[in-house]
């Protein structure tokens, strides 16, 4: 019995090594460049965004149109919402469809619903929105789809709404091939082995719950790499909600090597509280391009070793799009996803144009040299 269960432990641990050396992150992380992970919040395939086009006359019909667009935004101000907004401004001008507001609900779905019920008194054609909470916002969107707007989403869907019926299409970025690809590229960096920390979000959100999900599956294959801690945040201060439970990692677990944060923001609470103690060998992945986190990766030991990055100004160009198929009564695609970017310090230049559809910031170009 000895005999046999020796053999079973030196059986078990040639497995995990074999294991251990057929995770290729270099292989993995190059696979996403052709592949797309995510289903829709039904769990539609997804369509690439090159699919969503206007011919000349459907152009020139939209334009004949003179629509307006409201866009309702989960919360605004950070590097992600504005890319997307840019994206969509950009492209409803070129359609000759004015965009009369854009709200920020601050993550609170009380809000958004308020900001709803406004934006409806001006008889927009089209919202374009991401519901903060997709239970407690659904009756105010299908108010809007009952009245005639033409809804489009970015990432999320209301509760009880149907695309094609109620909505129009669902843009997003490839959320859990983000999250594979910070999983790949955080084993990268810690030679496939060491103690890492997790932060999630704690919500109801498709995306984040996505990212997450994805992250825990993909880190899994790596054996020598263990979650010592784990806590989710609520918000609405994400990073200072961030820096808390870091803290509280770092001060548990003094041999913790990397922690990884949902998105950006939580991220930089992370860097905070690695600062905080010290431990500026921490190594931090994420997801989303923010210019803190770019700072940070450009640094040649910059703690954010490596992100998955969405392309939200593409995907506003084509959430403009699909809008106008919502008022060319076009059959669209009920959920387009575009792919996953991973950045490291060697991409971020090109990683920033393809995200912003700008150069990189000076300032961060002057830390990358």
């Amino acid at each position: 019995m000895k005999h046999t269960a020796k053999l079973a432990l030196v059986a078990a641990a040639l497995v995990t090594a074999a294991l251990a050396q057929g995770v290729n992150p270099q292989a993995a992380l190059k696979e996403l460049a052709t592949k797309v992970y995510s289903k829709g919040p039904s769990g539609e395939a997804p369509a690439p965004a090159s699919s969503v086009t206007l011919t000349p006359a459907e152009l020139a019909k939209v334009k004949a149109m003179n629509a307006t667009a409201a866009i309702v935004l989960h919360y605004g101000g950070n590097d992600w919402s504005n890319a997307q907004v840019d994206g969509l401004k950009a492209q409803f001008a070129k359609l000759g469809i004015k965009v009369i507001a854009v709200t920020d609900a601050n993550f609170k779905p009380e809000k958004q619903v308020s900001d709803i019920e406004t934006v409806l008194a001006r008889k927009p054609s089209i919202i374009v929105s991401i519901p903060t909470d997709p239970v407690a916002t659904a009756a105010a969107y299908r108010k809007a789809a009952k009245a005639g707007v033409k809804l489009v989403f970015m990432d999320n869907v209301p509760s009880g709404l149907k695309a094609g019926t109620d909505y129009v299409s669902v843009v997003s970025a490839d959320n859990y091939g983000n999250g594979v690809a910070s999983a790949h590229l955080l084993a990268q960096q810690l030679g496939s082995k060491g103690n890492i920390g997790v932060i999630f979000h704690a919500a109801d959100f498709f995306v984040t719950k996505q990212r997450y999900d994805a992250f825990k599956a993909t880190i899994a294959k790596y054996p020598n790499i263990k979650i010592v801690a784990e806590q989710g945040i609520g918000g609405p201060d994400f990073a200072g909600d961030a820096e808390k439970v870091a803290s509280a990692m770092l001060t548990r677990n003094p041999n913790l090597n990397a922690i990884w944060a949902v998105w950006d923001v939580p991220a930089e609470g992370v860097m905070s509280a690695a600062r905080t103690a010290g431990r500026k060998d921490l190594v931090i992945a994420t997801m989303d391009l923010g210019k803190n986190v770019a700072l940070e990766m450009a640094k040649p030991n910059g703690m954010v070793r490596g992100l998955g990055a969405q392309r939200p100004y593409d995907a506003g160009v084509t959430e403009a799009n699909l809008a106008a198929y919502g008022l060319l009564g076009k059959k669209a695609p009920p959920y387009v996803a575009l792919n996953a970017l991973p950045v490291t310090r060697a991409t971020l230049a090109t990683a920033w144009k393809r995200v912003y559809n700008q150069t990189l910031p000076s300032d961060i170009q002057s830390v990358l040299k």
